[in-house]
């Protein structure tokens, strides 16, 4: 629809994602504008300081928090420095950690380490809920004026040659077919001095912006993992407020990267969930059957036992480190957070970092404009300060530490003790790694040995349908499907004969689904969009890179409530 009026709207700084990273970024900004303003009244000679209401921050779900999800553990080291007095403020930290344990799994049995690795030790950390901790932070954003816009999703990066110079958002009220219905609204045009690109993990413009300039060039590949994870509630007496609980081994085989987790928000309200690499070697692989099989295991299901199940989600986990990292400054924009990969794969913790960085882009952005000057050369700041603070520290510590899995668990707890003494390095400065797509096999390579599949019971264990219900997701039925696949005969053929349609399992949310063929000559790929979770675990991980995840019509998607 290239040729419809839009309008323009300009601001001086546009931040698209209102997770903790944009939201960081944005609060932040507030101060120094604060600061700044106290500065002119004392000297009337300083130059004029940007305005709060000159700063959008753009969203696409319904709601600030309503996409954020994680089973998550914050280390408040970044939170003190941007709000020192968070406990008066009533930032809503459900407990501090109370314990810490770590148990190797069987199928049928489990060992507990006899002291838990020093990255998985998370005295002074709180165990909490992203949805609530997000919404707060946007209360203390829209509190200092800022322009905060939920269900508007960012379509298209607007440049001026390779210039940033602002996004399109989506265009609403817009038919399957493409066409506009009664009720159309063309996006606008948001120009900007600076845009901070904070989208959260695989963001669909970061991706673009990465591409079009080669960000990533020089660099490794980024790595991911599939987070799936529930809510549940469960008979007082079994677990303590704070517990954190990490497993390893089953159910994911010796050759595959991730682990469980257990945190317990009360007494009562535990958030489990399985962390799998993408980078697994057999198509038939199904993250959330491989979820339900870990909940079946004797000491989950004992604990789980008479529990309800109230919330699902699914979310995928940049994982590559610091040597993944793409150049995060450009002409007139930044790139903050899980967009950019700053996560501790190590810890699996990076909502620290998402606001650390936040921070420094906001920083820099203050300074560039305050200079009249949003050019790379300027906002290059930006990379040298993250560069220059904890946030490197903490990386470089552990900057080969998913590479060191490449061959499995065993060989990659070997090179991970032996960079924990190494300083991050191991046997090599730099480990090499692949594409997570690169490693699936076919199935003629794989061989015919079954998977063993869940029988859902519907109490303990459940089907996907019966968990994306649980996830609260919703789009409007009518409108073009987010999930852009190039080429159907590929899915149809090719890859149905070489490996097995694999998205039909990758999917958490059974968006993807192999229906026979109304003349009975065989299979054909069905999308089922309205289904998805946002987790972009098909855009990571289909292995001829044919499906595209952008956004869906601004306000669709998961709506994570307490979670």
């Amino acid at each position: 629809m290239a040729d419809i009026e839009r309008e323009t709207l300009e601001t001086d700084v546009l931040i698209v994602g209102a997770g903790p990273a944009g939201l960081s970024c944005a609060l932040r900004l507030a101060q120094l504008i604060k600061a700044s303003k106290e500065q002119q009244e004392a000297d009337e000679s300083s130059p004029r300081g940007l305005t709060a209401e000159n700063i959008y921050v753009l969203e696409k779900a319904g709601e600030v928090g309503a996409h954020c999800l994680s089973g998550a553990v914050l280390d408040p080291r970044a939170l003190r420095e941007l709000v020192p007095d968070f406990q008066t403020q009533g930032a809503p930290l459900e407990t501090p950690v109370t314990a810490d344990a770590v148990y190797y799994l069987t199928s049928s049995g489990s060992w507990k380490l006899p002291f838990n690795p020093p990255f998985l030790k998370n005295h002074g950390n709180y165990i909490i809920s992203v949805n609530k901790f997000v919404k707060w932070l946007g209360q203390l954003v829209e509190k200092e004026g800022i322009n905060l816009f939920a269900g508007f999703a960012g379509s298209e990066i607007l440049f001026e040659g390779s210039r940033v110079v602002g996004v399109r958002t989506d265009d609403k009220g817009v038919d399957k077919d493409g066409r506009p219905k009664s009720n159309f609204q063309p996006g606008y045009n948001l120009r900007a001095k600076v845009t901070v690109f904070a989208e959260g993990t695989r963001g669909s413009l970061t991706k673009q912006l990465v591409k079009k300039l080669e960000l990533d060039r020089g660099r490794n590949p980024q790595s991911y993992t599939a987070g799936v994870k529930e809510l549940w509630e469960i008979p007082a007496g079994r677990i303590r407020a704070g517990q954190v609980i990490h497993t390893a081994g089953w159910p994911l085989t010796s050759r595959q990267f991730g682990g469980g987790f257990i945190y317990a928000l009360s007494d009562t309200r535990l958030s489990v969930g399985l962390v799998s690499g993408l980078d697994y070697e057999d198509p038939r692989f199904d993250p959330h059957n491989a979820f339900q099989r870990f909940k079946t295991h004797p000491r989950l299901k004992k604990l789980l036992a008479g529990g309800e199940m109230v919330r699902y989600g699914a979310k995928t986990i940049p994982e590559g480190g610091y040597f993944a990292i793409p150049q995060t400054a450009v002409d007139g924009a930044l790139i903050a957070g899980d967009s950019a990969g700053f996560l501790n794969s190590q810890r699996l913790k990076g909502i620290h970092l998402a606001m650390k960085t936040g921070m420094l882009a906001a920083e820099a952005v203050f300074d560039a404009l305050m200079k009249g000057d949003a050019s790379a050369a300027a906002l290059a700041a930006y990379e040298n300060n993250w560069r220059s603070s904890w946030v490197k520290d903490e990386l470089r510590k552990v900057r080969n530490f998913h590479q060191g899995f490449e061959n499995g668990f065993w060989p990659g707890a070997f090179h991970g003790a032996l960079q924990f003494v190494t300083g991050g390095r191991g046997l090599h400065a730099r480990y090499a790694s692949r594409p997570d797509f690169a490693h699936m096999r076919k199935l003629e390579v794989i061989g015919s040995a079954p998977i063993e599949k869940i029988k859902p019971d519907g109490k303990l264990t459940f089907d996907k349908l019966s968990d994306v219900y649980h996830s609260s997701t919703h789009h409007e039925e009518d409108q073009p499907s987010h999930l852009r696949v190039a080429d159907f005969d590929i899915c149809n053929n090719r890859c149905t004969a070489e490996y097995g349609n694999p998205c039909q399992y990758f999917c958490p949310a059974a968006v993807y689904e192999m229906e026979e063929k109304a003349d009975g000559s065989g299979k054909r790929l069905k999308l089922n969009p309205s289904n998805c979770v946002h987790c972009k675990t098909c855009d990571i991980a289909d292995p001829y890179e044919i499906i595209t995840w952008v956004c869906p019509e601004g306000g669709g998607g998961p709506h994570y409530d307490g979670m």
